[in-house]
């Protein structure tokens, strides 16, 4: 596979050649539920992804730069800051010693699937701690179930509790008055969106594919729910165009003070199941703007959690290119 693959490669695809940051050494944050949570056979979201991540950060040799620690399973006071308490008690309870039990026609969960999310939750809080302890300037969640599609009352594609939502709460409630939520998964990160509709104090801001799933339409009235849709077809020039339109003067005028990114690469052209066209460059293009970002309104802080991207070898090359900007 990789061969067949390294030929799609373009001149604009290869990776940049980028001098790694002097600073507070970053985080790999993961968790070994991650690992056994599955939906079934052939399902899209499987283990195979974080190995094709982890796999291409050891080859590169950016791995060993990371300080990798085990996530801690999010407490449930953190996770009903978000999600309705039915909800989170709900998913808690779900753990059949065999087999699967179906969320919605797209999510299954098996006996280790509620360890996961509590810990895909707890890896953005650890991140946020070290963060704002000043012990780091960039944590990245390699952990999976994914979760910006989980609403505040319904968990649905892929997702069970959301962890960037969870980890903006447990910031604001650390004392942070203003944090941003930076989304460029081909899917709309309608969970974020429906979580923060009413609180200004988060920025949310999306590019996504659209029409596609979910189908979620934000008030075009609610300045802090920024969303820049993309059309099916749509590569780099249209998607940095509408972060420089869309993401940039609202993010200037915000002045976040900590980004967290929910970080889908299944935007990118090779990926199956969407129809958006972007490169492993527009991911070090991305990760380098919200380094600059983070450099002037947050101080330095980044934490990324991991969403969709389900080509392996678009994903893991996609992976290394955002974190070798954003690091």
């Amino acid at each position: 596979m990789a061969g067949s693959a390294a030929r799609r490669l373009t001149v604009r695809d290869r990776l940049p050649e980028m001098p790694l940051m002097n600073a507070a050494i970053p985080l790999w944050i993961t968790h070994p539920a991650c690992s056994r949570h599955e939906m079934g056979t052939g399902h899209p979201e499987s283990i195979a992804r974080l190995h094709a991540i982890q796999d291409r950060m050891n080859a590169s040799g950016l791995l060993p730069m990371f300080r990798t620690v085990t996530a801690p399973l999010a407490p449930r006071e953190a996770l009903v800051r978000v999600h309705e308490a039915r909800l989170v008690d709900g998913i808690l309870a779900i753990q059949p010693t065999q087999g699967l039990v179906r969320i919605d026609p797209d999510t299954a969960m098996n006996a280790h699937s509620a360890e996961a999310a509590q810990a895909a939750a707890g890896a953005v809080i650890l991140g946020i701690d070290e963060a704002l302890a000043g012990k780091t300037r960039f944590a990245f969640c390699a952990v999976r179930p994914p979760g910006h599609h989980a609403e505040r009352r319904r968990a649905m594609g892929f997702c069970l509790f959301n962890s960037v939502a969870v980890g903006a709460a447990h910031a604001l409630a650390s004392g942070l008055k203003r944090v941003a939520v930076l989304d460029f998964d081909v899917h709309y990160g309608n969970g974020t969106s429906d979580i923060f509709r009413d609180d200004p104090r988060v920025l949310v801001c999306n590019t996504y594919q659209d029409p596609y799933y979910p189908g979620w339409v934000s008030d075009p009235a609610n300045r802090h729910i920024v969303d820049a849709p993309l059309s099916a077809g749509d590569g780099s020039d249209e998607f940095r165009a509408a972060v420089e339109v869309r993401w940039a003067s609202a993010i200037a005028a915000f002045k976040p003070e900590l980004i967290l990114v929910s970080a889908g690469f299944d935007a990118h052209g090779d990926d199956p199941l969407a129809g958006l066209n972007l490169t492993f460059s527009d991911y070090a293009w991305i990760g380098e703007r919200i380094r600059g970002w983070a450099d002037e309104y947050s101080s330095g802080r980044v934490v990324a959690s991991l969403e969709g991207g389900y080509d392996l070898f678009a994903l893991a090359r996609s992976v290394e290119a955002f974190v070798r900007a954003c690091y």
